[in-house]
């Protein structure tokens, strides 16, 4: 295990970084959900540090969900909404991360009473203001909790369409993958919706279920990034698929053995997936909620796979090529990697 001051922590702490998988909700800091639950103790969420540490210690993916919606319950009014996404932008900005992809889960808010021009607003207030505050740029993408089904499906739609914040630019959809069969035809309905309305289609896949799931989202939501996507290895012909079209994969260590995806970082299929010529990015996607780190990540990659300087590098120029900046601002982040790389 390498040390807190070994040169290659050094390089990742200097390492300029993007983060595509990260959630609002999921990206709130301890003492954030702490004062949401003091200020709205009828959410079922603890009230005090100590509880919270056991609150986020999840069984299962279905237990991480549970609690991962009693957080976003405590999130009321658009206020709440901007200080989530200036929280994400100053804990992010202080890992040298340049730009990132905040999904957003607009159905939630809507859920607990929030119009949808009043969370745009917010949205796009905070996207200003993470910029001239924290110096760090982000883009939003609006996902579906596939668990509420087809009114989720709509509702999501709908705001993307209708009400887009100015930094819109991807459709998503999240939560258990295991329901979204039951709800098909919505769920490619709003994809079809968003698409048309020039929005990059970015769903989960592959993290709970098998391939068949990363199949859906490449042949019906036109999917040009995978979230996780991990168990996409049980099926040769997809891995061909996702390698011969270069499809981006949104991964993330410690969330999957934090949720029961892999017994443990070792068994992780990280290695694996890149053995196999596949497009990889390290992200955090719920950070607090998993003792982890965007920098955090990369020291996994580091410390538990044995990656040097170059492949470290090589990931932190996946994440900047996959993601949904134009081609002159992703070379000014490129140079930036390339020059701490060859210091």
């Amino acid at each position: 295990m390498l040390t807190e001051d070994t040169p290659v922590h050094a390089f990742i702490d200097a390492l300029p970084k993007v983060e595509l998988h990260v959630h609002l909700v999921g990206s709130a800091s301890v003492p954030t959900v702490l004062e949401l639950s003091n200020r709205h103790p009828d959410g079922g969420v603890p009230t005090n540090e100590d509880e919270l540490d056991a609150f986020y210690t999840f069984r299962n993916f279905a237990d991480f969900a549970r609690v991962y919606l009693a957080v976003s319950d405590l999130v009321r009014t658009p206020e709440d909404v901007a200080t989530l996404v200036l929280g994400a932008a100053r804990d992010l900005a202080a890992q040298n991360v340049r730009y990132f992809e905040l999904t957003v889960t607009p159905y939630s808010h809507q859920r607990v009473g929030m119009p949808m021009p009043a969370i745009t607003e917010a949205l796009d207030d905070a996207a200003r203001r993470a910029r001239t505050e924290h110096g760090v740029r982000l883009a939003y993408i609006f996902d579906i909790p596939a668990e509420f089904g087809a009114d989720a499906a709509r509702g999501t739609a709908e705001h993307a369409v209708q009400h887009p914040p100015e930094a819109l630019v991807g459709f998503g959809i999240g939560g258990m993958e295991e329901v979204r069969p039951a709800h098909r035809d919505a769920f490619r309905d709003a994809f079809t919706a968003a698409r048309a309305a020039g929005l990059r289609s970015l769903p989960h896949g592959g993290e709970m279920t098998g391939p068949e799931t990363i199949w859906e989202c490449l042949d019906h939501y036109g999917a040009e990034r995978i979230g996780h996507g991990i168990n996409c290895l049980a099926d040769p012909e997809l891995v061909a698929v996702l390698r011969d079209r270069q499809i981006p994969l949104e991964v993330c260590p410690t969330s999957n053995v934090r949720t029961g995806q892999v017994p443990d970082l070792a068994s992780h299929p990280l290695p694996r997936l890149l053995e196999e010529g596949l497009f990889v990015t390290l992200n955090s996607d719920d950070p607090p909620m998993f003792d982890t780190t965007l920098t955090g990540e990369y020291r996994v990659a580091a410390d538990v796979f044995g990656m040097g300087v170059a492949d470290l590098a090589g990931l932190a120029r996946n994440a900047v090529t996959a993601s949904c900046l134009d081609a002159a601002d992703q070379k000014v982040i490129l140079d930036e990697i390339d020059a701490v790389a060859t210091s």
